[in-house]
């Protein structure tokens, strides 16, 4: 039967949904008129959702740098439905960024992982560009890693590399093969314990385990950061329950240390004591003593100094170590280039047991070759990613607000319209060259530039320096037959920092007995 109230209804709803379309294609249509409008970077094809994910690989650093071969040292991706992405492959780009605009560029993108395990990203590294950050970078500046706190560590630094030397004596007595990738570790764990937390940890096996999970998961790729409403593939494939167990386990251990400090603490306090064996803990303890409180405009609280000291671990641990090993490993390689290097060591400081800092100050290829280490394998490959405030321009093509920018630090320093022969190890480049690394040249910037440049470079160039020129002092270092082709083999292990896939395993041959 007819129902002649069922017209109305259906012509309403005819034209509900008409408007409903046309407004729908009037928005389209001026989005993309207005994206149009916008002169964006080249952009290499992707796939539907996943964008340009399938195009980073294994070895994400490697695969940006053939795109930039591709696309130019300026191009744009798609990860996931995120915000659009920039990767940056030039040492002009990246002056760009890291130094003329460095103010637009020096906030962070969120990352789940930072926020399970740095407390929200209340760390230096992660945290965005805010009053909290720049507070937090004054007090690490200040307080933590200048040159007078730095050069208060040295007998922390000579006493742990005195042992390692000590170690490895006892090994080439019994013409014992050592790893020294697995001994660099201890000793860079032990000398960032003894400083930050007063006292080594290296027999307490779950401590190491800890860091070395807390060191994956912040080198991994949750599938939250890129396609947010497939997060849930993260704690099924156990992801989110491995962060959340080791931020859970990591803030026991820290809470525990900050106990043992502040009950020590009140006991110095009673009676009195010396500042000069202050740790970084007792260091950040009273800094939030004196400028801390609840009513400042920037309180800093316990987890503050947690994720300040976790961030400590990652920071200078890791790369350190890696760096060491890389520098062993390429010498170990170049018998002509080893030799060198010991031959200054040696005529420099003799047998001279402890090395002062300007006996460092003279080792002028010790410190190329740990420049051209840093150059051919940049620790961390793909420098933190960057976020901007801002809508701006970089080599004449629009970077909207929000862009997500990756250097890529690894792809720059091998870069032929910068380097003679880039993928060679050629330490002799540096000599007579005022190429650093420490901000200001761009074509080598393994430890970042401008505001977000890691305020620990002078904390870890001493330790590398000062193991290095002991190690190479006191032993000459033969590979093992049965090993060589692993030892030799330059092959990379993906992740946070880029470590060599091989263990080092060498025979120490004793040259100074008398060192020891």
């Amino acid at each position: 039967m007819y129902n002649p109230s069922e017209t109305p209804n259906k012509a309403t709803m005819t034209i509900l949904l008409s408007l409903l379309t046309i407004l729908l294609l009037l928005f389209l249509l001026r989005k993309r008129k207005a994206v149009a409008a916008k002169k964006l970077p080249p952009c290499p094809r992707g796939l539907p959702l996943l964008g340009n994910l399938h195009q980073l690989g294994s070895f994400p650093h490697r695969s940006l740098n053939s795109l930039s071969k591709q696309y130019g040292p300026l191009i744009l991706l798609r990860l996931g439905i995120v915000a659009p992405t920039v990767v940056i492959s030039s040492a002009e780009l990246a002056e760009q960024v890291m130094k003329t605009q460095d103010l637009i560029f020096a906030s962070r993108p969120p990352s789940s992982m930072a926020n399970h395990l740095l407390y929200n990203s209340t760390d230096i590294a992660f945290s965005p560009y805010n009053d909290y950050w720049r507070m937090m970078k004054k007090i690490s500046i200040v307080h933590l890693l200048s040159s007078r706190r730095v050069q208060s560590y040295k007998r922390v630094r000579q006493e742990e590399i005195d042992l390692l030397i000590e170690e490895i004596r006892t090994a080439s007595a019994a013409a014992e093969a050592v790893n020294l990738s697995k001994r660099l570790g201890v000793l860079t764990n032990d000398i960032i314990c003894r400083v930050a937390l007063g006292r080594k940890y290296s027999g307490e096996t779950r401590f190491r385990e800890m860091l070395d999970e807390f060191q994956r998961l912040l080198g991994s790729f949750p599938m939250a950061d890129f396609i947010p409403w497939l997060g849930w593939v993260d704690r099924v494939i156990g992801l989110e329950g491995r962060a959340r167990r080791t931020s859970r386990e990591l803030d026991q251990f820290l809470e525990r240390v900050l106990e043992e400090h502040l009950s020590r603490k009140k006991s110095s306090n009673a009676i009195g004591s010396s500042k000069e064996c202050e740790d970084l803990v007792d260091v950040l303890l009273s800094v939030k003593d004196e400028h801390g409180s609840e009513d400042a405009d920037i309180p800093l609280g316990k987890e503050h100094i947690k994720a300040l000291i976790l961030e400590m671990f990652a920071a200078g641990t890791d790369t350190t170590i890696t760096t060491l090993e890389w520098v062993m490993a390429e010498l170990i390689k170049h018998p002509i280039l080893i030799q060198k290097v010991q031959r200054e060591i040696r005529e420099t400081l003799g047998s001279k047991q402890v090395i002062e800092e300007e006996d460092i100050d003279k080792l002028t290829y010790l410190k190329a070759t740990i420049k051209e280490t840093l150059r051919l394998h940049v620790p961390v490959a793909l420098l933190v990613p960057r976020l901007t405030t801002e809508d701006t321009q970089l080599k004449g093509y629009d970077i909207p607000v929000g862009t997500r920018i990756i250097i890529n630090a690894w792809g720059i320093a091998r870069d032929p319209n910068y380097w003679d022969t880039p993928d060679e190890f050629r330490p002799d480049r540096f000599i007579n060259s005022n190429v650093d690394f420490r901000g200001q040249h761009f074509q080598l910037t393994p430890f970042g530039a401008g505001r977000r440049a890691c305020p620990g470079i002078g904390f870890a160039i001493a330790v590398i320096e000062c193991t290095l020129a002991k190690l190479l002092q006191v032993f000459d270092w033969e590979v093992p037959e049965e090993s060589k082709d692993e030892v030799l083999d330059m092959s990379e292990i993906a992740g946070l920092t880029i470590h060599k896939k091989s263990a080092l395993i060498v025979i120490p041959k004793l040259h100074f007995a008398e060192l020891t």
